[in-house]
C-alpha cells in the first residue's frame, strides 16, 4: 500500500552484524542546528534513501561511514545502492564528506569524516559550516583526545627545571659569529678544520698538513657560517681539479676565497605565515577534494554535469 511508503525511516538494521567503528578521528560527525532524533522525518525521500538515512541517523558518533561498511551492516542494499543513496542524501542536504587535518605539530594526518544532519540544509549553510570548521578554534578538527588533562595543567613548573641544562651547554656550542675563530682542541676539531683535514682522503692532490688546516680554518669556517655543510664544502673544493696540484695549500686557499657562497636571505614573515588548509570537502560521488564553496549539493562540477547514478 502507498501508506507504507510514507512511513518513517527505519531506525535500526535487521542485520545481525554490529556496525563497525571507524578508526580514531574518522567516521560520522553530527552537526548542530538539527531537529531532535524523535522528530526526524525522511518521508519525502525515496524508499531506499529513507532507509539508509534512518540507518545512518541511528549510528553513534565515530561510526564507519564508508560504502562497504554500510552495505555490509544492513541487509537490504548492496554497495552500489548504498553509494547512490549517499549521493542522493548529499544532494538533499543531509551529509557532506570532508578531509580534515587532525593532530598537532609534526604529528598530523589527513582523516576522512562524514558530517551528518537529520535536518536537510542548503548549500549556503553547509559552506558556512565547513568554513567555520576549518578555523583553528573549531573543535571537530582537533585531535580526539579526552579532556582529562585539566588537572596536570600546572605541569609548567617541573618543565622549567629540565630547561636549565641546555642553557649551560650553549656557551660551549659554536655559533655563526664564533665560526671564523679557530678555537678547538686536538681531540675536538671544529667542523671547518675536520672538513679540511678530510680533503686529502677524498682526493690525494689536496692533502693538507695540520698546520695548513689550522691556517685555512677561519676561511673554511666562513662557509659554515653561511649555512653550508661539510659535504658541500668538500665538493666545491675538489670539483674539477687539474691533473696535478703543485701547492695544495695555495690551491685550497684560492678556492675558499673565489667560491665563497652567498649568504641566504632571511625568510620573510609573509612566507612563514602561508596558511595551511586544514579542511577540504570531498565529492560525494568521486571523492575529489576541493574548497567547500566549489561544491554544489556535495558534488564537484564533473559529477554534477554527469547526472545521478542509478
Amino acid at each position: 500500500m502507498a501508506v507504507s511508503d510514507l512511513s518513517p525511516a527505519l531506525r535500526a538494521s535487521a542485520s545481525s552484524r554490529p556496525h563497525p567503528k571507524a578508526r580514531p578521528g574518522y567516521g560520522k560527525r553530527s552537526v548542530p542546528e538539527q531537529c531532535p532524533a524523535p522528530e526526524a522525518d525522511f518521508t519525502l525521500l525515496p524508499e531506499r534513501e529513507r532507509h539508509i538515512a534512518g540507518y545512518v541517523d541511528a549510528l553513534p558518533e565515530g561510526a564507519a561511514m564508508d560504502i562497504k561498511s554500510l552495505a555490509k551492516s544492513q541487509p537490504l542494499y548492496g554497495q552500489m545502492a548504498v553509494g547512490s543513496a549517499l549521493r542522493a542524501l548529499g544532494v538533499a542536504g543531509h551529509l557532506r564528506h570532508v578531509r580534515c587535518l587532525s593532530g598537532e605539530g609534526d604529528q598530523v594526518r589527513w582523516v576522512t569524516r562524514t558530517f551528518w544532519s537529520r535536518t536537510a540544509h542548503d548549500n549556503e549553510w553547509w559552506t558556512a559550516f565547513l568554513v567555520a570548521e576549518e578555523s583553528p578554534s573549531a573543535p571537530s578538527c582537533a585531535p580526539q583526545e579526552p579532556p582529562e588533562a585539566d588537572s596536570p595543567a600546572e605541569a609548567p613548573d617541573p618543565v622549567s627545571v629540565p630547561a636549565q641544562p641546555p642553557a649551560l651547554v650553549v656557551p660551549q656550542q659554536r655559533t655563526a659569529a664564533q665560526a671564523p675563530t679557530p678555537v678547538h682542541t686536538a681531540g675536538d676539531p671544529s667542523p671547518a678544520f675536520a672538513a679540511l683535514a678530510r680533503l686529502g682522503r677524498t682526493d690525494s692532490r689536496l692533502a693538507l698538513s695540520g698546520a695548513d688546516c689550522a691556517a685555512l680554518e677561519q676561511a673554511a669556517g666562513e662557509w659554515f657560517a653561511r649555512g653550508v655543510d661539510a659535504d658541500y664544502l668538500t665538493h666545491a673544493l675538489t670539483a674539477g681539479l687539474p691533473a696535478s696540484v703543485d701547492s695544495p695549500f695555495g690551491f685550497v686557499r684560492r678556492r675558499l676565497h673565489d667560491k665563497l657562497p652567498p649568504r641566504l636571505p632571511a625568510t620573510t614573515p609573509a612566507a612563514q605565515a602561508t596558511p595551511v588548509r586544514r579542511l577540504m570537502m570531498e565529492c560525494t560521488e568521486c571523492g575529489a577534494p576541493g574548497r567547500p564553496e566549489a561544491f554544489r549539493d556535495g558534488l564537484c562540477r564533473p559529477c554534477r554535469e554527469s547526472g545521478p547514478v542509478a
